[in-house]
């Protein structure tokens, strides 16, 4: 696995789990899921540094959503945070 994908992956690992916390009396609940974890991983994550670029908040809320989807839909297989960063760093690392 590509570097940038491992340390993506770990941050949206450590997104989860937080997210898990903040939202611990509804047991993690959250309709808006995609909109709290994306304010968290370009204001409170390392995402930016990794990527060489900040995402705009709101294209990597909706493809959280659509990446959500996606997995659902497809099943396939293995960590769901894997599938996710491989499609992140593809989106928004700057082409060089």
């Amino acid at each position: 696995m590509d570097d940038r994908v491992s340390k993506v992956s770990k941050l949206l690992h450590e997104a989860g789990e937080t997210h898990h916390v903040v939202f611990r009396i509804v047991d993690g609940a959250d309709d808006d899921w995609a909109t709290w974890y994306s304010e968290w991983l370009t204001s409170l994550s390392e995402l930016a540094q990794i990527l060489g670029a900040k995402p705009v908040r709101s294209e990597l809320t909706s493809m959280l959503v659509r990446l959500d989807k996606e997995y659902v839909e497809k099943q396939p297989g293995g960590p769901w945070e894997d599938y996710y960063a491989r499609q992140l760093v593809e989106r928004f690392t700057p082409a060089g």
